[in-house]
């Protein structure tokens, strides 16, 4: 270690053989020092610094000088941690193995680096019990309102199999249930669809008894509002229908297409289904028709497609299963002309089906029923040829199962009817490698029930009918939870 008489001496000299301009250079090559040690934080120097004399500025150079190549040569040993510095936080290391700046963020439960789970809630159940609705019901609606609640409507009661006029809010916050005003219809297979407005419209279903065999559709249709929670009646559709679809267009108005008048059920009585749709215009109150499909159809699906489309894909062509199989069928309506054109044939047939819409504007179609059997293979839908490619079947063949599109692109499938009856078990399907892995279970095995995906990211799975009915008990999925 140099003393206080041999450092004054080569100060001294360095002084008088001294100038500005190495005394710049010397400023300058320790700040690049410095630069090439691995500092967590940013070095500044003082604002005084240019206006110092010669005498104090070279004397800071040179220890700067001292400083920075010996603490480089500390740190550039084999094996030394960072001396005092801060732990480094996510993405901030300059180290070739880390993800650069602007890179995106790890997906909820992924691994900052191998064996150290960078979520506090990984290995946590990914499914949890909230409180349980007030009624039990299956066969409803469930619609995401602009405050963040969620709007249960109608439905089937579990125990009377009586259809429902009564509604309810379930409030995040508090995971708990309110009831909310009736509708003036009761009514079950019916559909809701939340308007630009922040309206809900309810059309169609039946409130007819499921136990008489004789439940006739309705034609009417009515609105939530959910400043005041009441519901007034608005025009009524063109066709009364029930099993049909509907969709909010780009424009606002809503299409609703298919469906049948009276189902005929397996014994093979009541009407066939329809191939008409018609349009609601919030703005007028009022249903118009509109280009009817190529296929008549019940119990399909309906996708709005990133142009604007609807792609109808699947459902029933006759008024029972048990006379002829499921659709293969699917067409596309173009709101611009309102006609409809025939597009590829799914390579399934099915019903009771579920289509989601991805990120890359493929529609992926899963489970369903075939035959009365469920099955477990799935498909996506290209817009861009109009043509359906087979990816990987899921782990558990389903149907009346519900569909989340997750905030990273994967795809929750939860519940529905299995060989044996309700399903409790979920999975998730991985657009980016096509592949589907366990999503644990739930805590009541369900199926024709409802998901909602809630603002924070997590899914509410609520009613439905279980092993053991009624299901009045409601659960959350959390998708950066584990997979228990």
């Amino acid at each position: 270690m140099t003393d206080q008489r041999e450092l004054d001496r080569l100060l001294g000299a360095f002084f008088v053989e001294g100038s500005d301009e190495l005394a710049d250079r010397v400023i300058d090559a320790a700040l690049d020092q410095i630069d090439n040690t691995r500092q967590r934080r940013a070095v500044r120097m003082p604002r005084r610094f240019s206006t110092m004399n010669m005498l104090t500025r070279v004397a800071a150079a040179a220890v700067i000088g001292v400083l920075a190549v010996g603490g480089t040569l500390y740190l550039l040993q084999p094996g030394q941690p960072a001396a005092g510095g801060p732990s480094p936080t996510p993405a901030a290391s300059s180290s070739p193995s880390q993800p650069a700046v602007g890179s995106p963020s790890p997906t909820p439960g992924a691994s900052s680096s191998p064996g150290n789970p960078a979520s506090p809630s990984a290995g946590a159940p990914a499914w949890t019990a909230t409180g349980g609705m007030i009624e039990n019901r299956f066969q409803d609606t469930a619609t995401l309102l602009p405050d963040g609640k969620v709007l249960v409507a109608g439905g089937t009661n579990n125990v009377t199999n009586s259809p429902l006029a009564s509604a309810e809010l379930y409030d995040p916050s508090s995971g708990s249930w309110t009831a909310t005003g009736s509708m003036p219809t009761p009514r079950q297979f019916h559909t809701a669809t939340l308007l630009p407005d922040g309206k809900v419209l309810v059309a169609g279903g039946t409130g007819s008894n499921n136990t008489t065999g004789s439940n006739s559709a309705l034609a009417s249709a009515e609105l939530y509002d959910p400043s005041n929670g009441s519901w007034t009646a608005t025009g009524s559709m063109v066709t009364p229908r029930m099993f049909h679809t509907a969709t909010l267009l780009p424009d606002g108005k809503v299409l609703v297409a298919g469906g049948t008048a009276v189902p005929g059920g397996d014994t093979g009585g009541g009407k066939p289904p329809l191939a008409s749709a018609e349009l609601y215009d919030p703005k007028s109150g009022s249903w118009t028709a509109t280009g009817s499909m190529p296929t008549p159809r019940q119990s399909h699906t309906a996708t709005l497609l990133p142009d604007g489309k609807v792609l109808v894909a699947g459902g029933l062509g006759s008024n029972s299963a048990s006379l002829k199989p499921p659709l293969a069928s699917a067409e596309l309506y173009d709101p611009g002309n309102g006609s409809w054109t025939a597009t590829g044939n799914m390579g399934t047939p099915r019903q009771d089906f579920t289509a989601t819409l991805l990120r890359d504007g493929k529609v992926l179609v899963a489970g369903g029923l075939r035959s009365g059997a469920q099955v477990a293979a799935a498909e996506l839908y290209d817009p861009g040829n109009g043509s359906w490619t087979a990816t990987a079947s899921m782990v558990t063949p389903r149907a009346d199962h519900t569909a989340t599109l997750l905030p990273d692109g994967k795809v929750l499938m939860a519940g529905g009817s299995g060989s044996n009856g309700a399903l409790a078990s979920a999975e998730r399907y991985d657009p980016g490698s096509g592949s589907w892995t366990a999503a644990g279970s739930m805590v009541t095995p369900r199926q024709s029930h409802t998901a909602t995906l809630l603002p924070e990211g997590k899914v509410l799975v609520a009613g439905g009918l279980g092993a053991d009915p009624p299901v009045l008990a409601a659960e959350l999925y959390d998708p950066g939870s584990g997979t228990r």
